[in-house]
């Protein structure tokens, strides 16, 4: 099988949510299908042009809406070197510019995006295939982009994942989405990046909404996080002035290793104050 950038991403697909598939010996009605699980009309769009520009066959849309193809050559063709069932199947080797479409295809079918502003920004991919995974991981590196791998606890599932906004920036370059609301969430977490020195506003109305902003409310306090504790400290300043009570905790360590420091408004009187000013 030679792979270009069709083939490539051809391949990936239905490595990550697709099926090539036939009958079971023991059955005498005879079938053979090769078809894309995804429900994201951009991807179904996307495999469905480049299996006919490559086979010269359009899968058809199935009554679920997805893509679908009955042929028995092409499943012999398919799977005469390569496996893609989720635990098993094989990154074939390929050229670079060919690799990113591979690698969009996978991430577009697989991968998660996370925005937590000012707290996480990552792109997640959850995978059973441990070799793969690991390839995966191997790939990003050709378009230097690092990322981390780790066994889910108690599942037997492996974790990739993505950080940083030099490497989010690369992998949006380099790689990026077709599905557009992954495409669209990456381009908000790259845009969430801020300078990490607050700058307090000196008008009043001004201060307030910044303060609310930087504020995670719930029904344990209020909270601030920074990773500098000048930050917080400064802070602790401005509330004492008008009367309110805090303290900053830390220096702590997240899930991903980054040190971060916390202000905290526990007391129920304070956390009164606080909502009655801001």
């Amino acid at each position: 099988m030679l792979f270009n950038k069709n083939m490539s991403a051809i391949h990936a697909y239905l490595c990550a949510d697709g099926y090539v598939i036939k009958n079971p010996v023991t059955q005498k009605h005879k079938y053979y299908y090769i078809g894309l699980r995804n429900t994201c009309l951009d991807l179904l769009e996307d495999f469905e042009n480049k299996f006919e520009a490559e086979f010269n066959t359009k899968p058809r849309r199935g009554k679920d809406g997805r893509s679908v193809v009955q042929n028995k050559e092409l499943y012999y063709f398919l799977t005469k070197d390569h496996s893609y069932y989720s635990k098993n199947w094989n990154m074939p080797e390929l050229s670079k510019e060919n690799l990113k479409y591979w690698l969009r295809a996978y991430f577009d079918c697989e991968a998660w995006v996370s925005l937590e502003t000012r707290k996480s920004r990552l792109i997640g991919l959850d995978c059973m295939n441990l070799e793969g995974i690991k390839h995966i991981k191997k790939s990003l590196g050709r378009f230097n982009i690092p990322s981390k791998m780790k066994k889910v606890k108690g599942r037997n599932i492996f974790r990739l994942l993505i950080y940083g906004k030099e490497n989010l920036v690369r992998f949006q370059r380099d790689i990026g989405f077709l599905h557009p609301q992954k495409k669209e969430k990456l381009k908000k977490i790259i845009g969430d990046y801020v300078n990490y020195n607050w700058i307090f506003p000196e008008d009043e109305t001004e201060l307030k909404e910044f303060v609310l902003n930087k504020a995670r409310i719930s029904e344990r306090g209020i909270r601030f996080f920074s990773i500098f504790k000048k930050n917080l400290d400064e802070l602790v300043k401005i509330l004492s002035l008008i009367g309110i009570e805090s303290k900053v905790y830390g220096p702590w360590i997240n899930g991903l290793g980054n040190r971060y420091f916390q202000l905290s408004i526990h007391k129920k009187e304070q956390i009164i104050k606080f909502k009655s000013y801001f």
